[in-house]
């Protein structure tokens, strides 16, 4: 399965399709600001479907594979990558290293390792998280990436709280798009695979990426429905684009 990325819908379209609900004014971490509604997405789904210039596995320090995500992704890439790993001789936690993505739709897999979250360091691993966020970023700004695709790093075996490590990288991400270095980076996909985990997003998005005050409608039925259009016909003259 391959998923373009002109079919995965941006908050802008999220919002007018009435899936986010413009967040309480007072409740903001943020204003609305530029165009992050077009640069940003939520797609539940797997996230090695995904064709995009780089995805990002949630990885363990040895980078040789492991389970979750990190299995899925080494699972779908080939045994390639397996290879390629071996030669970064791991990575430290709250880095990132980047590989090929050799059989996987994504042109590259940044690699980064999540902290084990610890209710008594809460500060010190929501340092790390962030930082895996930043330093993945970095590399895909570094190597002129255009889009990233992040899955929720260290809430798996790893133990930290979904809706805690939302809110560091909703924070982490638009601080890192709104930055000299991040202007250049054209989308952002954060992937879920639960229904929990997707209205945990969707309730946490509206704070940092909120509408324009003066656009908080949602669409008609109508209007919806030429939105699904749109989004499909974007999908479609990308694939003929390609050939």
């Amino acid at each position: 399965m391959r998923l373009p990325l002109a079919e995965v819908p941006t908050l802008r379209q999220l919002y007018r399709l009435g899936k986010l609900a413009p967040a309480d004014p007072a409740a903001l971490r943020y204003k609305h600001a530029g165009n992050l509604l077009d640069r940003v997405s939520l797609y539940q789904g797997t996230i090695t479907a995904l064709e995009v210039d780089a995805i990002v596995n949630a990885a363990n320090r040895s980078l040789l594979g492991g389970g979750g995500v990190d299995g899925a992704i080494h699972a779908a890439a080939g045994r390639k990558l397996l290879a390629e790993c071996r030669t970064l001789h791991g990575c430290a936690t709250g880095d990132a290293k980047i590989t090929k993505g050799y059989d996987l739709p994504a042109k590259h897999i940044i690699h980064t390792v999540g902290p084990v979250y610890s209710s008594e360091d809460s500060e010190y691993c929501a340092d790390l998280l962030a930082s895996c966020y930043r330093r993945s970023m970095e590399i895909a700004a570094a190597k002129s990436l255009k889009h990233i695709a992040f899955p929720s790093i260290s809430t798996g075996v790893y133990g930290y709280p979904v809706e805690d490590a939302t809110h560091v990288a909703l924070d982490e991400v638009r601080n890192f798009l709104t930055s000299e270095t991040g202007s250049q980076i054209e989308r952002v996909i954060f992937v879920v695979w639960s229904d929990h985990d997707k209205e945990i997003y969707e309730d946490i998005l509206p704070l940092y990426y909120p509408l324009d005050e003066l656009k908080t409608d949602t669409a008609s039925p109508e209007v919806k429905d030429e939105i699904k259009q749109e989004i499909k016909d974007e999908a479609e003259d990308e694939t003929v684009s390609r050939e």
